[in-house]
């Protein structure tokens, strides 16, 4: 009976059946747990090579993505970010946490926390996007100087609002644009010099694009910085050569540390091309003074790198003894002395008391280019044909708002001079608190829409972090997404020097939700400090 058994099993099974012995001593046992784990395995072993073949089908898997676009990333939306979107969903589906909303001070995004909208932007927006509105609606609804600008921006891009503009821009924004410039810093612009981009980050990220001409070209940019600079010099295949700011000396420059980083650099083949700076600064808060500035055009001229000025915070100054100055003023004010400086700077409809970041609006400001480079830059931006206009649009409301004796000036100062004054108050009252817990140290903000306040962690925590493969200031911030809901970015996302930990959040939360948030940061880090004490 044994040997007609034997005859029935399949030939693989005999052979596996053969080599552990069975079949020399065979018992129907044994044979019965060989076959099931021979059906087993090739249950899985058949699912398993299924999906091989299919992934071979497919053109594209992980393994073709441009690996340049695995490497960046993005922690302003990372991780925390996208645990915060479950968190939510889970609320909505009846799960219980200890808070019933979330608190987005992840990202400098002032209308998602309630930040109301410039009337005066809006009614311009309402009649360029539909025209003739005004001849509906009940007399004096829009004041004469919105009719008056929307039936200007409208008349200078034909077709209206729907229509592709000019790939450089609305050609009455980029005077409005030029002439706002040239009120700021009191030497005149040229409309020529301006492009205006979804958001100051496309006019970033074609400014990189412009520089970057090889694998060996590098960018020296400020550490901590905002992460779009390192994803997107990640993604253009050059190099970041971080310079840290001195946070004993609340983020400001340090130019031994800049010449450093430079001879590093070169000694490692880099070919520097250009030099980041972010004033006011995010994520650090701090402003430069006009000395610091000097220093930096002479460093860059000395060293021929461009100096890419992202100056998109400079209505946010929250301290009486400074003020923001562009580096457009500061070079022209030095005058023969900075003849070579070649700036480009940026600045964004996003930040200021504006807030309008999903209208995406923004622009670039260059000098000191040749008509040559001047032609290639208007090629890039002719590849993607143009901004949006509604950007466009809402742009021109910022640089040239409402003046005295205008109908709206009246609504606009209050509504300007209130959210200032605001966001003056909670980066205030924000760094105060943070300042008496146990653990967090934090500099004085100068300007932006950020803190930036550095934790000292317990061993035990820094330990469980490792334990988990992910890093310190990570574990800290996802912790308090889940006991409070406020949703934060680790420092190591700006990157940090080594052994020190931070977290930025935003000053945004409405001033009625400001001491909420104050009480929910507060308990956790009590409970944080208790949880992991040495």
């Amino acid at each position: 009976m044994d040997s007609d058994l034997t005859n029935c099993i399949p030939e693989t099974i005999r052979i596996h059946c053969v080599r552990f012995g069975v079949l020399t001593s065979f018992k129907p046992l044994c044979m019965i747990i060989m076959v099931i784990q021979y059906c087993a395995f090739g249950f899985i072993g058949h699912y398993y090579f299924s999906y091989l073949t299919k992934m071979q089908d497919k053109a594209v898997t992980i393994n073709e993505v441009n690996p340049k676009l695995l490497e960046a990333q993005y922690a302003v939306r990372g991780q925390i970010v996208v645990r915060a979107g479950e968190i939510e969903e889970e609320i909505k589906s009846g799960k219980k946490y200890p808070f019933d909303s979330l608190v987005y001070c992840n990202i400098g995004n002032p209308q998602q926390l309630n930040q109301k909208p410039l009337t005066f932007v809006r009614q311009v927006l309402a009649l360029t996007s539909y025209p003739g509105l005004e001849k509906i609606v009940p007399e004096g609804t829009f004041p004469s100087d919105v009719v008056e600008r929307a039936h200007r921006l409208l008349k200078s891009n034909p077709g209206g609002s729907g229509a592709y503009s000019n790939s450089q821009g609305i050609p009455e924004v980029l005077k409005d644009v030029a002439d706002a410039i040239g009120r700021r810093d009191g030497y005149p612009c040229n409309p020529k010099e301006i492009y205006l981009s979804n958001g100051a980050s496309q006019s970033v990220q074609n400014a990189l694009m412009l520089l970057s001409t090889s694998p060996n070209d590098g960018f020296l940019t400020p550490i901590p910085q905002y992460p779009l600079y390192s994803a997107t010099i990640t993604l253009y295949g050059t190099k970041l050569i971080g310079y840290y700011l001195n946070e004993e000396k609340d983020w400001g420059l340090d130019m031994n540390e800049l010449e450093t980083r430079l001879e590093e650099a070169k000694a490692k083949g880099i070919n520097l091309k250009g030099m980041v700076i972010i004033n006011p600064g995010n994520p650090t808060g701090m402003c430069l003074g006009e000395e610091e500035m000097r220093e930096c055009i002479r460093f860059c001229i000395r060293n021929k790198l461009v100096l890419l000025a992202d100056e998109v915070y400079q209505e946010n100054i929250y301290v009486p003894h400074k003020k923001f100055v562009s580096f457009r003023k500061v070079a022209l004010d030095m005058g023969e002395e900075a003849k070579n400086a070649q700036i480009i700077s940026f600045h964004s409809i996003s930040k200021g008391f504006f807030g309008e970041c999903g209208r995406r609006g923004g622009y670039l400001q260059a000098m000191g280019f040749d008509p040559e480079v001047f032609a290639q830059i208007t090629k890039m931006w002719s590849i993607n044909l143009c901004a949006n206009t509604d950007g466009q649009i809402a742009l021109d409301c910022m640089v040239n708002p409402p003046r005295e004796g205008d109908p709206s000036y009246p609504l606009y100062i209050e509504e300007k001079s209130a959210i200032l004054a605001s966001l003056q108050r909670r980066a205030v009252k924000l760094v105060a608190a943070l300042s008496k817990l146990p653990g967090i140290t934090c500099n004085q903000v100068d300007g932006s829409l950020y803190i930036f306040f550095k934790v000292v962690l317990p061993k035990k925590a820094v330990e469980a972090a490792k334990q988990r493969g992910v890093a310190p200031d990570f574990l800290y911030c996802e912790e308090m997404l889940q006991q409070t809901g406020i949703v934060t970015v680790p420092g190591s996302g700006f990157q940090q020097k080594d052994g020190t930990y931070h977290v930025r959040t935003t000053i945004l939360p409405q001033e009625s939700e400001i001491d909420k948030v104050i009480e929910r940061m507060d308990g956790f880090q009590h409970a944080f400090m208790k949880k992991y004490e040495d």
